[in-house]
């Protein structure tokens, strides 16, 4: 009697301690929903009135969902608007880091603590600003800030 008395205590435990289990897993998976529904937005902003970039990201769970850069150098401007899973771009992912390839461009993203930043690699000023040239350089969002940084973006070409 008492063996099946200390194996049923036993049973009890274990199917407790399983259920703690099972509970804290349920817990664990409510939490990385919750880290894969979270949206973050940042935008910033560089220049005077007449000569200025501005961008804007959308993140989900850590991974950029759109992205927008807009810049003005009166007359001109330009705007590259890109969203995943458009029919105009293709996605790649790998840790950290998205690429993203255009008919008219490359743009690498890396999603870091404190900013996101963004790479233009040649891409057809033309077809985005209707203006002569490629747009090369980088354009960091920082979070918690309003100023971008910009290294070669908004270059003239000589």
């Amino acid at each position: 009697m008492k063996r099946w008395l200390a194996a049923c205590c036993a049973a009890a435990l274990m199917a407790g301690a399983m259920t703690a289990t099972a509970a804290e897993k349920k817990k664990q998976k409510q939490k990385q929903k919750a880290v894969l529904k979270k949206l973050e937005r940042l935008a910033c902003m560089l220049g005077t009135e007449d000569r200025h970039a501005r961008a804007a990201v959308e993140m989900r769970g850590g991974a950029v969902q759109s992205f927008a850069y807009y810049s003005k150098w009166k007359p001109r401007t330009c705007s590259v608007h890109l969203v995943r899973g458009d029919a105009y771009s293709k996605w790649q992912d790998s840790g950290g880091m998205t690429t993203i390839t255009t008919e008219n461009g490359t743009f690498l993203i890396e999603n870091g603590y404190e900013a996101v930043q963004f790479m233009f690699k040649d891409v057809d000023r033309m077809f985005y600003c209707g203006m002569e040239g490629k747009i090369s350089g980088s354009l960091t969002v920082r979070r918690g800030k309003r100023e971008c940084v910009l290294d070669g973006v908004m270059d003239e070409e000589k």
